[in-house]
């Protein structure tokens, strides 16, 4: 069992050496969510499973605080309203769970983060194909190749796996370097 667990952080850990290739991508979308949030617009995040935890703590990240002790960003994950997703599930579908709330709370100049281990999330392509129709910007996290989402999305990260735990470990650490980014970009330290 022990040289099944080394195996496997050995594994976690090339992953990570291969994501620091990635350097740039993530500096980017750093800069679109701090150009966001500068304009006075806020970042909406969605997801399934996992990922819908994953878009709830990013959200966290930025409304509570990463590192700094600084103001609150505008910042929410479309994955929380319970209300919302089941009514909207069962009148229109599970598919537009994220599009009818995104043409309810979203404006142009805002930005739509949607994480998917395969990238081929129907209801996220769907948020992100209506985003674009409303002048939203669209920022995709997927695994490997970046699915239907890379086309979907007007940036997209694709993290280097096809295993659906790798890609969520490295779709946090992504986040949260965005989070510091961000924080220290408009408030220092």
């Amino acid at each position: 069992m022990s040289e099944y667990i080394r195996n496997q952080i050995l594994g976690i850990a090339d992953n990570f050496k291969t994501l620091a290739s990635m350097a740039g991508d993530i500096e980017q979308v750093a800069r679109i969510c701090t150009d966001t949030l500068r304009a006075g617009n806020k970042i909406m995040f969605c997801g399934n499973g996992g990922s819908a935890a994953d878009s709830q703590h990013l959200a966290a990240e930025l409304v509570g605080r990463y590192k700094l002790n600084r103001p609150a960003m505008n910042a929410l994950a479309l994955t929380v309203d319970t209300s919302i997703l089941t009514a909207v599930g069962n009148d229109y579908g599970y598919e537009t769970v994220f599009s009818r709330q995104l043409e309810g709370v979203g404006r142009p100049g805002d930005l739509l983060v949607g994480l998917s281990t395969s990238g081929n999330s129907r209801n996220i392509v769907l948020a992100m194909e209506l985003a674009r129709r409303m002048g939203v910007r669209t920022v995709a996290l997927t695994g490997r190749g970046g699915g239907e989402m890379k086309e979907a999305a007007d940036f997209c990260i694709a993290v280097p796996s096809e295993a659906t735990n790798n890609i969520q470990e490295m779709h946090i650490a992504v986040g949260h370097l965005v989070c510091e980014l961000v924080e220290r970009e408009i408030y220092g330290g």
